[in-house]
């Protein structure tokens, strides 16, 4: 059986702390999914086709990544796409109780998926796409944050 794992977010935009944890995370699964997620609540910056974009471009040359966008529960996702693993992205001890609980949740839901967490390398701690968001609107600079292939 394939070790497919799904990696959700809205990456509204991706930053280079996404990149370091899928970069980290491929190795250790035959196939990695980025999901990018469309949430109704939720009102992004960018369009769910420039945030595929970027993902398929940032990744063009890694086989076992593929890029998707995806709607509701992320366990349901998994179901569709025979995936057993998601990873998430730690980068402070909020980050794991926010992330444990959703975890902990999905667990109940679909007891076969199993969320691996992975902690973000040092340099990229502080960066969010929140954060990231906050700036472009208020005409800051972002291209040491993001990667070369996120165009705003």
């Amino acid at each position: 059986m394939q070790r497919i794992c799904l990696f959700p977010g809205t990456f509204d935009p991706v930053t280079l702390g996404h990149v370091d944890i899928i970069e980290r995370a491929v190795s250790l699964f035959d196939k990695l999914v980025i999901g990018i997620g469309i949430n109704s609540g939720k009102q992004p910056m960018f369009t769910p086709e420039q945030r595929t974009g970027w993902m398929k471009d940032i990744f063009k040359n890694e086989p076992r990544i593929e890029v998707t966008s995806y709607e509701g529960l992320t366990v349901d996702y998994c179901k569709k796409i025979d995936a057993r693993y998601i990873l998430r992205g730690i980068r402070y001890v909020s980050d794991f109780e926010y992330e444990k609980a959703i975890a902990d949740m999905n667990r109940m839901l679909t007891p076969e998926v199993e969320t691996i967490f992975l902690t973000c390398s040092p340099q990229y701690s502080t960066i969010s796409s929140t954060i990231v968001r906050d700036v472009i609107r208020n005409g800051g600079n972002v291209e040491m944050f993001v990667p070369k292939e996120v165009k705003y």
